[in-house]
């Protein structure tokens, strides 16, 4: 089956399911890199006889490389700068009245010799003026096997809105300037322990302009300026307290964010939010479509609860909220959890990498840069079994950073939704004390675990793991499943990258 999308062929490899291999696409300039940091390529473990490889073997050459190595390129090919003029037929001339916009993301700190070094991070770019027509047809093409007439009308403005923020042109060489200023509103007792910055106040040119992919990714030295009332910011070898700042960028009032200052030692949560915080069942082509782009974001049972009891009862606990999808459309992301979650720091998919094996490891190289800038704080892991990566990755961050992984929680979405059909593996975690790991299958199993005291383990929740491929027609999951062929050919793709997401 060829899924062809004239207007979009020539400039973005969507998720093209032709008779030819999609192109991959051509290298991008490197982040500004942060000191002795260094992507590794995580190689995709796909077992001989699994199901997910019975599947890719019998399409052949038809399916795309990206999707054979396990990083589906639906996610990954949106299209930027020239690609979306072209797609839109405007040129930079029409761009030019346009206000440039700045995606601002929410940043963590930590303390140095040299003071508080936080690390700014986003994106310069300019919204075209797009029809609701064209809007509706560009929605459609995530939208398979729906249209969007057939919506409701919310649904059909929260598609239109997904989709212009990804169709959206990025600003290179610009210089971006962010002003600090400590009027965070901090909510009592959800907020992991969170401080109003006393001092701080500040304008701070960042160091380099942003690159040909509009993203600037940085860390900068704040100086402990005097605060309103004369308070100053406290020294991080001084207090267990996460001090937090407003950040605004000149020239915009789209560029605001929260930096964190985290102390060296404490406890940091990295938490996934798909499936995790909010229901998005990205093992399910359809649904896991309709719920990206269209339907409101809806928290994942009494989710909320647990993530507000931990704010409650565990001393300063940085929260840090992980999400490899792209950063143009992690707006709506952010806004869900801010208004659900306690409040804390951003990590996302920036749109530039030097090469592919950046681009395959993104989940690792970020994990990296945080574990290594808190090189003395315990880290809470908080995923699930849909993502490859987090089943690798997770147990290799308790062998590469001996100490520092306090707890690993991953919800086993193939207990729960007979929609996922796709296993994963567990032997990563053969070897590892069953105190530091659980999977689980509802909030409520993670009410009796005792993080600070490090058993991550709750003896109600029964695990039986064995180690290597689980789920249906693996392990202890029940009896075999076969591609009957009742998939199409891009629902097959779609649900290998969305499983995989």
């Amino acid at each position: 089956m060829a899924f062809l999308l004239s207007s979009f062929a020539p400039v973005w490899p969507i998720l093209l399911l032709a008779k030819t291999a999609v192109a991959v696409p051509p290298a991008h300039p490197m982040i500004t890199p942060a000191p002795d940091l260094e992507a590794r390529v995580v190689q995709r473990d796909l077992n001989p006889g699994s199901y997910i490889e019975s599947i890719i073997s019998g399409f052949g050459s038809d399916v795309s490389s990206y999707i054979a190595s396990g990083v589906p390129q639906f996610f990954q090919d949106f299209p930027s700068g020239e690609a979306v003029e072209s797609s839109l037929g405007i040129t930079d001339s029409d761009l030019a009245p346009s206000p440039t916009q700045v995606l601002n993301i929410p940043a963590y700190g930590n303390w140095t010799e040299q003071g508080w070094n936080v690390r700014v991070h986003g994106n310069v770019y300019k919204q075209p003026n797009i029809t609701e027509d064209r809007l509706n047809d560009l929605a459609n093409v995530f939208l398979v096997g729906t249209d969007i007439d057939e919506l409701a009308i919310p649904e059909q403005e929260q598609a239109r809105n997904f989709t212009a923020s990804i169709f959206v042109v990025q600003q290179p060489d610009v210089n971006v300037t962010i002003n600090f200023e400590n009027d965070v509103d901090v909510r009592p007792d959800a907020s992991g322990g969170v401080v109003n910055a006393e001092g701080g106040v500040q304008s701070i040119d960042l160091p380099y302009e942003t690159t040909p992919e509009g993203d600037f990714d940085t860390f900068i030295i704040l100086q402990n300026t005097t605060g309103p009332n004369g308070g100053h910011l406290i020294a991080g070898n001084t207090t267990s307290s996460i001090q937090a700042l407003n950040m605004y960028t000149n020239g915009t009032n789209t560029g605001n964010a929260t930096a964190y200052l985290v102390p060296p030692t404490g406890f940091t949560i990295i938490s996934d939010i798909d499936d995790i915080l909010r229901v998005t069942k990205i093992y399910d082509p359809v649904e896991g479509l309709l719920n990206s782009f269209a339907r409101a974001f809806t928290p994942w049972m009494n989710m909320p609860d647990i993530y507000a009891n931990w704010s409650a009862t565990i001393p300063n606990f940085h929260f840090h909220y992980l999400t490899t999808t792209p950063e143009q459309v992690t707006r709506n992301y952010m806004e869900f959890i801010y208004a659900t979650y306690p409040l804390g720091s951003f990590d996302t998919r920036p749109l530039n990498f030097s090469d592919v094996s950046a681009t395959l490891s993104i989940r690792k190289f970020l994990l990296d840069k945080i574990f290594q800038t808190f090189p003395e704080r315990k880290f809470v892991l908080v995923a699930d079994t849909s993502n490859s990566d987090v089943m690798s990755d997770y147990p290799q961050l308790v062998r590469d950073y001996p100490g520092q992984v306090q707890c690993i929680f991953l919800r086993n979405t193939t207990a729960t939704d007979a929609t996922d059909l796709f296993p994963y593996d567990t032997s990563g975690f053969e070897g590892i004390d069953q105190r530091q790991y659980m999977f689980f299958v509802t909030p409520d199993d993670l009410r009796n675990v005792d993080i600070v005291g490090g058993n991550c383990y709750n003896p109600a929740v029964v695990q039986n793991v064995t180690f290597g491929y689980q789920g249906r027609g693996f392990g202890n999951a029940g009896s075999s499943i076969r591609w009957d062929g009742s998939w199409s050919w891009l629902s097959v793709a779609m649900a290998l990258w969305l499983c995989l997401l």
